[in-house]
């Protein structure tokens, strides 16, 4: 038996079959970690999803800010962006069982050796903090009133968390750290709208993983998110997102060993040229 985690698929279901085959999944046996964003951009959303949902028994996955995208639009909160390859998911006759299944999954999970968020996690919180503050998002998500979350859940204010933080500005941080976090400043505002590589960090800010004092520096930790980045592994901090979307590579990691195994992007996943 083996656990594999792997980094955003984004819709790019023909380099993730390829990865399982590589990997040689077997669904009897095998599970997969998936760090969020599943969905979106590439060309095969509706099919990752289909996959995801019939082999959910074998799948331990978090949120991401694609995938809280998707459902906020399926509610009317958003509209689509130019970019997005979402509306055949919308347009599916299983469209309600899928994004009902989506909006259903965690924001953070952990296993005790690994834990896995989507972006990252703040310096000042300690593991069992993250994952409380998670659950609260997550309780929110699977409300009767989630669609109230969900029409509060987008905007960058507050930037900085402080635990008198409360209703929908503390569940609106907390999904913001989790699903759209790359930098930070040292005292702790959040900047979203950072997305290059880590040698174009704007003074004043840090990468949220080499923030001093990071209270979660003992935890062996799974995200994605940041392409840009690209495979980063070093300080207990494993990411997994190497841009198969923009024509890199699809990773995956076993968690038993380490080993890393990757695939190219297929230019049939591709709603751009690779």
């Amino acid at each position: 038996m083996s656990t594999y985690a792997i980094g955003d698929i984004q819709g790019c279901y023909h380099a993730f079959q390829a990865l399982l085959k590589r990997i040689q999944f077997n669904v009897e046996t095998d599970d997969l970690w998936l760090a969020g964003d599943i969905i979106n951009r590439g060309s095969g959303s509706l099919e990752v999803l289909r996959w995801c949902y019939e082999h959910r028994a074998n799948i331990q996955m978090v949120l991401g800010n694609h995938d809280l995208h998707a459902i906020a639009i399926s509610h009317g909160i958003k509209q689509l962006n130019q970019s997005d390859t979402l509306q055949v998911i919308f347009d599916a006759p299983d469209a309600e069982l899928l994004l009902t299944w989506l909006r259903h999954q965690p924001l953070m999970v952990s296993n005790g050796d690994y834990v896995m968020v989507h972006a990252g996690l703040l310096p000042q919180w300690q593991i069992s903090e993250a994952l409380s503050y998670a659950k609260e998002v997550e309780v929110a998500l699977r409300s009767e009133h989630y669609v109230d979350f969900l029409a509060n859940m987008y905007g960058d204010s507050p930037n900085v968390w402080h635990d008198r933080l409360h209703g929908f500005d503390r569940l609106r941080v907390i999904t913001n750290v989790m699903t759209r976090m790359r930098i930070c400043s040292v005292d702790g505002a959040l900047d979203f709208s950072f997305k290059g590589a880590i040698k174009a960090v704007p003074p004043g800010f840090l990468p949220w993983f080499d923030l001093p004092d990071r209270q979660s520096l003992n935890q062996q930790i799974i995200v994605g998110h940041w392409s840009a980045l690209g495979l980063y592994q070093g300080q207990h901090i494993y990411a997994l997102d190497t841009g198969c979307l923009w024509g890199g590579q699809l990773t995956a990691m076993c968690l038993e060993t380490k080993q890393l195994t990757q695939v190219n992007a297929d230019k049939k996943d591709q709603p751009f040229k690779v």
